[in-house]
């Protein structure tokens, strides 16, 4: 059974857990030289606490429902593999020169797409889908682009820009005193800073690489949600299992395979404290929300609405926490909040008009009282000895109608009597 209030609010505790996760993130990236394979490093980290660490611990002193399979251990796997290939394909579309307000809005309009035709291929349910969803989804893609489009500038470079030159003016006034060779190194030292974060800001973009990147992103958290949720079906709706699964998957690919290469080309001497603790909260944020899904899918939510409605709503968190952390809430326009109401009203579409799969089994309820009737109209009939065989339903039907004319209905009992005697 549906149970709506729980399906929405984990809904929207995944939303706010994926809609953190890339401002926590930027932290982290930051404080590590940008290096995004270190901060994956953090992500995987986290993931292998939360997601694998504390589900085990708790199949050990409580019960949980469901059981493990080795088809849904392997689902899940795959979904945890293809929830952590979507993070990384994010991370390389903005490391070859693409920009945020672009990739993440393809990035979140299109997976909402590969997850609703990959879960109406699956459950065979193309004919379910309703023009009000497909409305509905449109609404949430537009009003997803319009949010990131018209949202408040950070302009985090002028803001690095301006602290390097008041740091580089403050340095000035108190080596004037102490010499001219500190002021030189000073000055050298903010144009090194200014020129790397121009270098960040303009630097080349590969349309091949983020364009692929963007493909990979798209398609793999497109198929998060669906994989989970077969996954989690095929181990009888157990809720820890599956998560332990998507930990494991992302401990491997987000873990280790990053320091295996970072091992392999030296350069692994961009992990610091800051930047670690900021990537393992992004990771944390991340393993939460997934956590998120699979509670919405166990209280009867599907992945062709709870997906839709995480990615619809994911980037307006994170524009607004974006816009909180960056102080830049006087370049709020109306078209801002047009956009956000629009992604709203949308999600709410989707919700309301999502195809509903009718189970396989209901077909077959129907044919069953269609067997018993005939033996139910003839009563009086030599039926009893028949139907005792269970042959009574094939053989005895197209004689029923002339036995009771030619025998009277008390003849069956008295040879059953001698035959007793």
């Amino acid at each position: 059974m549906l149970k709506l209030p729980f399906v929405l609010a984990f809904t929207a505790m995944t939303a706010f857990f994926w809609g953190v996760y890339g401002v926590v993130l930027r932290f982290g990236t930051a404080a590590m030289d940008h290096n995004s394979l270190c901060a994956f490093v953090g992500v995987g980290l986290a993931y292998f606490l939360i997601a694998v660490l504390v589900p085990v611990a708790l199949l050990n002193r409580s019960r949980e429902v469901g059981h493990w399979s080795i088809s849904g251990t392997l689902l899940s796997l795959f979904a945890g593999s293809v929830g952590a290939l979507g993070a990384l394909g994010v991370a390389l579309a903005l490391s070859n020169g693409g920009q945020a307000i672009y990739v993440m809005p393809i990035v979140f309009g299109g997976a909402p797409v590969v997850n609703t035709l990959l879960t109406s291929w699956l459950n065979k349910s193309f004919s379910q889908i309703k023009p009000l969803f497909l409305l509905g989804m449109i609404m949430v893609g537009l009003g997803m682009v319009g949010v990131l489009i018209t949202k408040p500038a950070p302009k985090p470079s002028a803001n690095h820009a301006a602290s390097s030159h008041a740091a580089e003016s403050d340095s000035k006034k108190t080596d004037a005193a102490s010499g001219s060779s500190l002021s030189e190194k000073v000055s050298e030292a903010a144009a090194e800073v200014e020129s790397k974060v121009k270098a960040v800001v303009e630097r080349e973009v590969h349309w091949l690489y983020v364009g692929l990147s963007i493909a990979m992103a798209v398609v793999c958290w497109g198929s998060y949600g669906p994989f989970l949720h077969l996954g989690q079906g095929k181990m009888g709706g157990s809720r820890l299992r599956p998560f332990c699964c998507v930990g494991i998957a992302y401990f491997v690919i987000a873990v280790i395979v990053p320091i295996v290469i970072l091992l392999s080309s030296q350069a692994g001497n961009s992990f610091t404290l800051p930047g670690m603790l900021y990537s393992i909260g992004a990771g944390a944020a991340g393993a939460l929300g997934a956590l998120g899904i699979i509670m919405a899918f166990t209280y009867g939510g599907k992945p062709i609405f709870v997906m839709p409605l995480v990615f619809g709503f994911a980037p307006v968190i994170n524009t607004i926490a974006s816009i909180t952390i960056d102080q830049t809430f006087g370049g709020i326009t109306p078209v801002f909040m047009a956009s956000i109401l629009l992604g709203i009203l949308g999600a709410v579409t989707v919700l309301l008009n999502a195809p509903k799969v009718t189970p396989h089994g209901k077909p077959a309820s129907p044919a069953t009282p269609a067997v018993a009737t005939p033996a139910a109209i003839s009563p009086s009939s030599s039926v009893s000895p028949t139907s005792a065989t269970g042959s009574a339903p094939a053989v005895p039907n197209p004689t029923l109608p002339s036995e009771p004319h030619s025998e009277p209905p008390h003849q069956p009992p008295p040879p059953n009597a001698s035959e007793n005697s």
